[in-house]
């Protein structure tokens, strides 16, 4: 049975081991988009994971509306990513680049546009008096495609930026979501109504980016099971088990799910997790995230429900939590009132372990 500090092959990318650094949102771009120098340091420290893939980063203006973080559309951000993959890459590292358009969550506080979704309807949020999103308006046919190639530049702008690949953000409510999930796509054309319309705009859009990196370089975030963020769907098997299976068809590196639990910390749902069908439908590598701890990463490995795991949180305040991980080192607790501040403090002052026990 493979370790999790054993090699794997994810299409093109070769990662030194299976555990991955998931996408975390940190906020530490500029109020235009663009990332900073504390941005290089940050993805530096992290580089042992055996792949990076960088926070959700916006295709387009009007698919971004969450303040400080980052895109990949203009020049000044392409050129201001490159020092950020030339640094993983020097300290042995590999990452890619998540391609995110947030739909009817793109704020218009934030971007000054109404959010565009797959049909009118409005997120919830915690607070109702204080709700943050727009009503969205139902893509046209032609805002469609628009949406198909700027994820299709976004990779474009991304392998130029010197990313080994790429991932396209289709889970937690965002725009591809919103399309697969019955409850937030009321459409009735090609896109709309049956699992197989639902998933056309997802498969438009990884085709798209395949064109562009490669299906070896390509990657995809899902979510299927419970809801995340107001998106729910009535029967999640009946359209995630088909797109893993179009995905898996499409020949992209490799599937990633984030599952919630029941006492998931992050988000729970009492939905049964969708992975053992979707291993079934989904030959190529499948890797699993939300709430592992290192036992149960390696029995999802000994049984082969999946080939590698992606940690998000722990990789806050562990940017050595591979090394912490193999040889049992404790793991240092990380400030979620940082998570989202604009500093250093937080993000990357958090030491190895070696220069933690030294002090």
């Amino acid at each position: 049975m493979p370790s999790l500090f054993d090699p794997i092959e994810l299409g093109a990318i070769r990662a030194s081991n299976r555990v991955l650094m998931a996408p975390l949102t940190r906020t530490r771009a500029s109020d235009a988009h663009v990332p900073t120098e504390m941005m290089i340091e940050y993805y530096r420290q992290r580089a042992s994971a055996g792949l990076i893939i960088s926070e959700a980063t916006g295709i387009s203006p009007q698919g971004l509306g969450w303040p400080n973080a980052p895109g990949l559309w203009s020049e000044a951000q392409v050129e201001a990513w490159k020092p950020v993959t030339e640094a993983v890459h020097e300290a042995g590292g590999k990452i890619i680049a998540q391609l995110w358009h947030q739909g009817r969550l793109a704020r218009p506080d934030v971007n000054k546009l109404q959010p565009l979704s797959a049909s009118a309807t409005r997120a919830p949020y915690h607070n109702p008096d204080k709700n943050p999103y727009g009503e969205a308006r139902a893509a046209t046919l032609a805002e469609i495609k628009e949406a198909v190639e700027q994820y299709a530049q976004a990779a474009r702008n991304a392998l130029e930026a010197g990313f080994d690949g790429v991932q396209v953000h289709g889970a937690n409510g965002y725009l591809v979501d919103q399309f697969l999930r019955d409850n937030t796509n009321l459409r009735d054309d090609d896109y709309g109504g049956s699992p197989e319309n639902r998933i056309r705009f997802m498969k438009e859009v990884v085709s798209a980016v395949i064109a562009v990196a490669g299906g070896d370089r390509t990657s995809i975030r899902l979510s299927p099971n419970g809801e995340t963020q107001g998106a729910d769907d009535s029967n999640p098997e009946a359209v995630f088990v088909p797109a893993a299976k179009a995905l898996d068809e499409l020949g992209i590196a490799f599937l990633e799910l984030r599952e919630q639990s029941p006492d998931g910390t992050f988000g729970a749902s009492s939905v049964p997790k969708l992975s053992p069908q979707i291993r079934k439908a989904f030959s190529r590598p499948l890797v699993l995230n939300q709430d592992y701890t290192l036992e149960q990463a390696q029995a999802d490995l000994d049984s082969g429900l999946a080939d590698a795991i992606a940690f998000g949180r722990a990789f806050i305040g562990n940017p050595d939590l591979v090394e912490r991980l193999r040889t049992g080192a404790p793991l240092a607790k990380d400030n979620p009132k940082t998570w989202y501040s604009s500093g250093p403090e937080g993000y990357i002052d958090y030491p190895p372990y070696q220069a933690q026990a030294a002090a």
